[in-house]
């Protein structure tokens, strides 16, 4: 059965990480978004790349939540929370700091309503390398990502949250003198199909991102026709123009690009990565904004309906020529022209204003008692 014509666009909040929430708020209704996923990393935290914190997280309170969700349905906005970290590996520390936060997280969801709101959690996995250099590492990261995320998930679960994971690789995660790019578990299908698979709890599934199959040569409509459509919550709008450079001739469009030292790639005339993230051959990139990309978006957006996918559309801007310009003018036109880009894709054409998102519901005020927050050690 085909979804009707009416999935929301929203913003990732990532983009705009110097505006506080109501300035926020006020931009994305100027570009012309139904809603904002709001990210809310630790303001403690080690990532330095695309994070933000748009919400006061310490101390958040159920009438913290009732003024949040008026302040949202005054502006005619949908939200969900976010923070993306290594949850399974990097250094110990961090580790269960990331883990606590992400429990933090699913408390304050649960305090704006939840799955009756559609307020979701986004996380990464991460990667735990320690064990993934041993003999059988990725499984052995999967039973790490059980050990950690079962009582995660059952705690979501109770509360009547969904947790979503997402498909980027962060290949520029660590430094560029490691061999492998792939830090995060859930990159790729078949480990969400894994993961699903320890953990059958409906209480988590994916925001689903084309941009990383793309540069891997994976057709995201292949996936999307292969996957549990119940699972996928979030698509991320970003999209990826892959590059015909000399360095993909000379290390291949499979494997990331190494560093050899400099003297030596110098006498034989080969390209090595200039940092951490320079280590595959695509540029970043907003759908219908500044040329073409390397997907059909006709075809990836029909599969997505035929299978009845009705959930939000979220731009997330990592453009090298919107968001990575430091240019809030051009940030706001990438926003503004993806979401003209994506209007006939996503919704109905109306008689007088062209294509429209109908809204025909507002947030719940929800009805919960306040809950203290817990820890990992706590539930483990």
């Amino acid at each position: 059965m085909l979804a009707k014509l009416n999935n929301p666009i929203w913003v990732m909040s990532s983009a705009y990480d110097k505006l506080s929430l109501d300035e926020l708020i006020a931009t994305s209704k100027e570009v012309g978004a139904q809603g904002i996923d709001l990210c809310v990393f630790r303001k403690d935290g080690t990532r330095e790349d695309h994070t933000a914190t748009h919400l006061d997280y310490e101390g958040f309170s159920a009438e913290d939540g009732k003024r949040l969700i008026e302040k949202f349905n005054a502006a005619e906005l949908s939200l969900s929370l976010g923070a993306f970290e290594n949850m399974i590996g990097g250094d110990p520390e961090q580790r269960v700091k990331n883990q606590n936060h992400l429990l933090r997280l699913i408390r304050i969801a649960h305090l704006l309503g939840g799955d009756r709101n559609d307020v979701k959690v986004g996380t990464f996995v991460g990667y735990n390398h320690d064990l993934g250099n041993e003999i059988d590492g990725f499984q052995k990261n999967l039973e790490e990502y059980k050990r950690v995320f079962e009582p995660i998930v059952k705690y979501a679960e109770g509360l009547g949250v969904t947790i979503v994971y997402e498909n980027c690789p962060m290949e520029g995660w660590r430094s560029a003198r490691y061999t492998s790019t792939y830090n995060n578990l859930p990159a790729v299908l078949a480990a969400r199909k894994l993961m699903y698979t320890l953990i059958p709890s409906k209480a988590h599934g994916e925001i689903y991102d084309p941009s990383h199959d793309i540069w891997q040569n994976v057709n995201p409509v292949d996936v999307m026709e292969q996957m549990d459509i119940e699972r996928l919550k979030r698509i991320h709008v970003k999209t990826t123009r892959n590059l015909k450079t000399k360095a993909r001739v000379e290390w291949g469009g499979m494997y990331p690009m190494q560093h050899v030292d400099v003297s030596l790639a110098e006498q034989a005339g080969i390209t090595i990565p200039q940092h951490d993230w320079d280590r595959h051959h695509y540029e970043a990139m907003l759908p219908g904004f500044g040329g073409t990309d390397h997907m059909d978006w006709n075809d990836f957006v029909a599969v997505l309906h035929r299978r009845g996918f009705d959930g939000p559309f979220e731009i997330e801007n990592e453009a090298k020529n919107s968001k990575d310009t430091g240019n809030i003018a051009a940030t706001n036109q990438g926003f503004a022209n993806c979401i003209r880009f994506l209007s006939p894709l996503l919704w109905d054409l109306d008689d007088e204003k062209g294509y429209i998102y109908q809204r025909s519901s507002f947030l719940e005020e929800p009805s919960v008692k306040d809950i203290p927050e817990v820890t990992i050690a706590e539930l483990s």
